[in-house]
């Protein structure tokens, strides 16, 4: 029986992850049923694919196909383009607009690397499967890693983008920093802000951890290290924030944050904050705060000039070859060495 009940829960596992890749948003998914979708055409063992995966050396030209698929009774007419992909500002990923005049003035994303050829407008039959064949070339001074794009197809209005996951070869290098490190926020509503950099050439999904302390209690239910749901592209910023419900009410907290990446990238940050009600009671702490502090650094002060103050001299030890002393007798003179030895 309890073999049974893992492989029901492993099968229960398998169906969950196959279900949410499904529904990931690399996945060409049609929203608001248009009425025809947009996918990368099977393989030859006839596999789905969420997203087109290319790799190849600079100077080369990579094949694939799009699937356009109709649902409907009527005709569709499908636009295709490719499209340079990015990072918001909260780390989703996004696709730029369709931008001829930025083709035409020599951009080198690697959207602007694909091409349909003569079927950049697709007319599909009603309830007919249409497979349209594309290039990518990957110009021939382009730097080693990953470059990031898009398929987008449009008709009426309605876009769907397909990710196109591109490596061109050469030394992968992953590296990353954290940046900006801050707490913002009182009580509940405390959160813990930063900014991650991609200084890398491929892309990253980094795992976070986070701890805290502070300058007179102690840190009540401290953040957790999770894995972030960002893919961090090369090169790309993205702003971040970490809910912390357990700051301290009134207290100076230092928090670190400590980010890893598979490949070996690594980054600490530290950050620090006074945390302070608002209000009387708010002015009241701070000022009984201030004062703690002050005279902490006092009572430090004064120990390290005590244990700096000159003493007399401790009297040396006697030496035991030495005749004993026959009374009280005239000091001898004191010769004080001015010059170099002779």
């Amino acid at each position: 029986m309890h073999v049974l009940h893992t492989l029901r829960r492993a099968g229960a596992v398998l169906l969950l992850a196959a279900a949410t890749l499904y529904a990931a948003p690399a996945h060409p998914a049609a929203a608001d049923e248009p009425g025809w979708t947009a996918e990368p055409a099977a393989g030859a063992a006839a596999t789905v694919r969420p997203y087109f995966y290319l790799a190849g050396a600079a100077g080369t030209v990579l094949e694939d196909r799009l699937a356009l698929a109709n649902t409907t009774d009527q005709e569709r007419t499908v636009t295709l383009r490719g499209a340079d992909a990015y990072n918001t500002a909260d780390g989703a990923f996004a696709v730029r607009p369709a931008a001829p005049a930025a083709r035409a003035t020599g951009a080198t994303g690697a959207g602007s690397w694909i091409s349909f050829g003569a079927a950049t407008t697709v007319k599909v039959p009603p309830r007919t499967r249409a497979v349209v064949p594309f290039t990518l070339t990957v110009p021939p001074a382009s730097p080693p890693g990953d470059h990031p794009a898009a398929v987008i197809a449009t008709e009426g209005g309605h876009e769907v983008g397909v990710r196109v996951h591109l490596r061109v070869g050469g030394p992968a290098l992953a590296a990353l920093t954290v940046e900006d490190v801050a707490v913002r926020g009182r009580g509940s509503a405390a959160v813990i802000a930063y900014t991650l950099v991609n200084r890398g050439n491929v892309a990253l999904v980094p795992d976070l951890r986070i701890s805290a302390e502070a300058l007179i209690g102690e840190v009540s239910d401290p953040p957790r290290g999770r894995t972030l749901p960002v893919e961090l592209l090369p090169g790309q910023r993205v702003e971040l924030t970490e809910p912390w419900p357990g700051a301290p009410a009134l207290d100076r907290v230092r928090v670190t944050l400590t980010v890893t990446a598979p490949g070996g990238a690594r980054a600490v940050a530290t950050g620090s904050r006074w945390l302070v009600p608002r209000g009387p009671a708010g002015w009241t702490g701070a000022g009984l705060l201030g004062l703690g502090a002050a005279t902490a650094a006092a009572l430090h002060l004064v120990r390290g000039r005590r244990r700096t103050l000159p003493g007399p001299d401790p009297d040396p030890d006697p030496d035991p070859d030495a005749p004993p002393e026959a009374g009280p007798t005239t000091p001898a003179p004191h010769h004080e060495l001015t010059g170099a030895a002779r």
